[in-house]
């Protein structure tokens, strides 16, 4: 088991990104965006200094946060360039050492039902032969698109793709901020989990807006997840996606980026406590 995180909540520039994981002590990070690039897009220039940075500084990338099928890209959108990230992210990744990539699903364009998982599942095993071919791992979140609408249509996802390259990311936060039960949904899938995002929030929404909060203090039941999956032996990350400070994803940044790399900074030393706590209670 190691802690990682998705660095750009501590900061835009690849500096503050390490800097809060050496601040940490951690030995991986996640990358998604470095300023207002990704890894698949950073212009060549940029990222081999973003290589030599992260050689230096010793950190091994856990997992490339990837745009691909994600909350932004309906079904009925080009596809080609889902497929053009993951084809132009591979030398980079293979020069990184990383294997994980995370997708989505795709969210819906008022398709009916039957049309949208067809082409959901015809677009991932595309990707999926991809993915073999080069010796990659896609880990699927519960998140936006077919799989993240619940355990069983995850589940389905799985059966329908078949493939030895699409696995699981477990997002302890995403279901009660989507009205769903964590624990049911967790339980369900965990044979098939490999990479697991931590996250926390409140069930209940304030002003229409889902509340998010440090590990554990939310309904995501992260500590009984986290207490599971070390009993289990599970073997891979816990990386970070705090949503406190600031959202990227949602171009939410935070107002003073010092505070984004406290906020950042303390939720790692919040989770580190509490597997601590999960691992001596065992």
């Amino acid at each position: 088991m190691f802690f990682s995180g998705i660095a750009d909540e501590a900061g835009r520039d690849i500096d503050t990104q390490i800097r809060a994981h050496q601040t940490l002590g951690w030995n991986h990070i996640e990358l998604r965006m470095i300023n207002e690039f990704n890894l698949a897009t950073l212009p060549e220039n940029q990222y081999r200094e973003v290589f030599n940075q992260l050689q230096a500084a010793g950190l091994q990338v856990s997992c490339f946060a990837s745009a691909i099928a994600n909350w932004a890209k309906k079904i009925s959108g080009d596809f080609m360039a889902d497929l053009n990230e993951l084809k132009n992210a591979i030398p980079r990744l293979h020069e990184l050492g990383t294997r994980l990539v995370r997708i989505m699903s795709y969210p819906n364009d008022n398709w009916s039902d039957l049309a949208w998982f067809n082409e959901v599942v015809r677009r991932l095993k595309e990707l999926a032969k991809v993915a073999v071919d080069n010796d990659l791992i896609l880990v699927h979140e519960n998140c936006s698109g077919w799989g993240g609408r619940g355990p069983e249509h995850t589940l389905q996802l799985l059966e329908a793709v078949d493939s030895p390259t699409l696995k699981l990311l477990f997002d302890t936060g995403n279901p009660p901020a989507e009205g769903q039960d964590g624990w049911d949904f967790y339980s369900q899938i965990k044979n098939f989990i490999v990479y697991v995002h931590i996250k926390d929030a409140l069930g209940e929404k304030k002003n229409g807006q889902t509340v998010f909060t440090f590990p554990g203090e939310g309904d995501g039941f992260v500590a009984e997840i986290v207490k599971d999956l070390l009993a289990a032996g599970y073997e891979g990350g816990f990386s970070i996606e705090p949503h406190l400070a600031a959202i990227i994803h949602l171009d939410q940044q935070a107002d003073q980026p010092e505070a984004a790399f406290n906020a950042y900074v303390e939720y790692g030393r919040r989770l580190m406590e509490l597997v601590k706590s999960c691992q001596e209670s065992r």
